[in-house]
């Protein structure tokens, strides 16, 4: 049974996009060529930044976590992030959900991150969060 892994992060500012962009790519290199990543997705939407991966079990999923530039990455987000939330859950198919489905994934499944700075959505526990424009 496939795992997909959704999450969500939105900056507490703009001073750190430069090294969060760094890692965020970093991290995607290597999740697309981690053994058992079946595809990712990102998307920055309404000030956010949205990944959704899947993967052939969670034993890669926890592998692809806990190693490279991600396991270095994960950190550093308690400081960087006002917003952080994921969900993970399984599915029979191996085709990657739409977005609209990871939302509502997200919304219904979700738990929020320990960030160091939440804005007041995140410390009410909403996975999606605060709509910037």
């Amino acid at each position: 049974m496939t795992r997909v892994s959704i999450t969500r992060l939105r900056l507490r500012t703009r001073w750190y996009e430069i090294p969060f962009i760094y890692y965020a790519l970093r991290s995607s290199t290597q999740a697309k060529r981690a053994d058992g990543c079946l595809g990712v997705h990102l998307r920055r939407i309404s000030g956010a930044y949205w990944t959704m991966t899947l993967w052939r079990d969670s034993a890669a999923l926890r592998t692809f976590m806990l190693s490279g530039a991600h396991k270095k990455a994960m950190p550093k987000l308690a400081k960087w992030c006002d917003e952080a939330s994921l969900a993970h859950w399984e599915q029979q198919d191996i085709s990657m959900p739409t977005w609209a489905e990871g939302e509502q994934r997200l919304a219904s499944e979700g738990r929020v991150s320990a960030v160091s700075r939440p804005s007041p959505a995140h410390a009410a526990g909403q996975t999606l969060g605060t709509v910037s424009i």
